[in-house]
């Protein structure tokens, strides 16, 4: 038993001063702007100045999106196919773990025999003898290059990774929703106005025909009244089917049936939010891309060091306690206690190059996640100054527009006025009418796409994410996710 101590604590000593091989994850720099360039054009909100939060979409004041926003986290299917991507590499992370403790088993047998002869010399019957046995036995492979720890390393990044990968998916998946709640609330802004078109239209064609009745105009006014209102019915009949689309789009983005949400018509538009913007660096914190991408630089880092260590030795160590005794009886007696240490060492000599090529590779790898998280950052930048920049530039256009529409509202009605008093012809007042609704559409055009910069910008700017959500499954009495919950499921 001295001798078993002795080997056991000398083991431990190796352990405990065993090196991880390979380059301890930094990570890398990229390049910031002090300021995104279109900030100083963007009116900051107050006094909500800490930036988006976790239901950002209350902002937008539209009881749809909040009644759905939240079903996203618990019903939709892309969000539980990354949760579920997320809980496995939690377990691997326990897998890995698990390498850095011995393999201790326990080994019971029994057996009951008679010779083959089956009787003795003297004619007498070879009687029958039981044995038995019962073992303990311990195998550990110390962790002396950090083969195991390097495992570890990369398997909890790459949990992280998973973790923002999560957040990613249920944020895009929110942005998403909200996008296709402003495509439905437009439709139905569309329809209201293509339907006081029609009205106006039919006004229109009334008066042009009691006109024909008497001879008082020519018969191709009435023609072209007609051809109006026909064209205005034809394009209000074809605003359906984009309406159902995007009704059936928001029910399976919440995991519903497309048959199992009917959303009423409504009049209101979203409201269009005010987004504290902040400077750039707050986007390596709070997009979960960027933190996936950085995640994934620490799991490939890890691997170098994973594929050095195969250039190390690989020691065992084992060891056997236990009983053994034929016949059985007094088989746990002292005088059949058994006992075995033992220890291998396994190098390998030469392998034609396929630990170098392991190595180079893994570098290689770690290279092109390095890039993958610049460009990522980039991205991310461009994202914002794109969302920044349409945000100005429609607001100016929104402006033009709302003027655009007073004086085409009010030029149509002095054409009609004028086509009734008989000093214009019905031409006039078609063409009148129909540069107004242009402008009305356009009009609701630019609010649409108000509306969804202002969706991108808060996913661009992460939501109400942040990568100090990310925990480190390392430690496993920290919760395993604020994102998504088993409960969810």
């Amino acid at each position: 038993m001295k001798n078993s101590r002795t080997l056991i604590a000398a083991a431990a000593a190796l352990l405990l001063g065993g090196c991880a091989v390979g380059p301890d994850y930094q990570r890398p720099q990229v390049n910031i702007p002090a300021s995104f360039r279109e900030l100083p054009g963007w009116t900051q909100a107050e006094p909500n100045a800490a930036g988006p939060k976790g239901t950002w979409w209350i902002d937008f004041n539209d009881p749809l999106l909040n009644q759905l926003e939240p079903l996203v986290a618990v019903s939709n299917q892309t969000v539980a196919q990354d949760y579920a991507n997320y809980q496995e590499a939690l377990a691997e992370v326990k897998v890995a773990r698990a390498g850095l403790f011995p393999t201790v088993g326990v080994t019971g047998s029994a057996t009951r025999q008679r010779s083959a002869s089956g009787t003795t010399s003297l004619g007498n019957v070879q009687p029958v003898s039981n044995s038995g046995a019962l073992e303990g036995n311990v195998s550990w492979a110390p962790d002396l290059w950090g083969s195991v720890r390097r495992t570890i390393e990369e398997n909890a990044a790459t949990a992280q990774a998973s973790e923002a990968t999560l957040a990613n998916a249920t944020l895009s998946e929110q942005i998403a929703l909200a996008t296709a709640v402003i495509e439905l609330r437009t439709s139905d802004a569309n329809i209201d106005l293509q339907q006081e078109t029609v009205k106006a239209f039919q006004h229109y064609l009334e008066v042009v025909s009691n006109q024909d009745k008497f001879g008082t105009i020519a018969p191709s006014d009435v023609v072209i009244a007609r051809t109006q209102l026909e064209t205005a019915q034809a394009n209000l009949i074809a605003l359906g089917i984009a309406r159902a689309q995007y009704e059936h789009a928001i029910a399976v983005l919440v995991g519903k049936n497309p048959e199992d949400l009917q959303i009423p018509h409504s009049s209101a538009m979203p409201s269009l939010p005010l987004i504290p913007v902040g400077v750039p660096s707050t986007l390596l914190q709070r997009r979960p891309d960027i933190a996936t991408a950085e995640r994934q630089m620490a799991a490939q880092n890890a691997k170098i060091g994973v594929a050095v260590a195969a250039y190390y030795p690989t020691v065992s160590l084992s060891a056997l306690v236990g009983f053994t005794q034929s016949p059985l009886g007094g088989l746990l007696h002292v005088a059949n206690y058994v006992w075995s240490l033992g220890g291998s060492a396994t190098e390998t000599l030469f392998d034609g190059g396929t630990r170098s090529g392991e190595v180079a590779a893994a570098k290689a790898a770690y290279q092109a996640t390095v890039a993958n998280y610049r460009g990522t950052v980039l991205s991310a930048f461009q994202n914002v100054e794109n969302d920044l920049s349409g945000l100005r530039i429609l607001a100016e256009q929104a402006n033009a527009l709302e003027a655009a529409v007073r004086d085409a509202t009010h030029g149509a009605e002095i054409a009609f006025n004028e086509y009734q008093a008989g000093t214009v012809d019905y031409t006039t007042v078609a063409t009148a009418r129909a540069t107004q609704l242009s402008n009305q559409l356009s009009a609701l055009n630019v609010q649409q796409s108000r509306l969804l910069d202002s969706v991108s910008l808060i996913g661009d700017l992460g939501g109400g994410w942040s990568d100090s959500a990310l925990h480190d499954p390392r430690h496993p009495a920290e919760p395993a996710s604020t994102v998504v919950s088993d409960s969810n499921r």
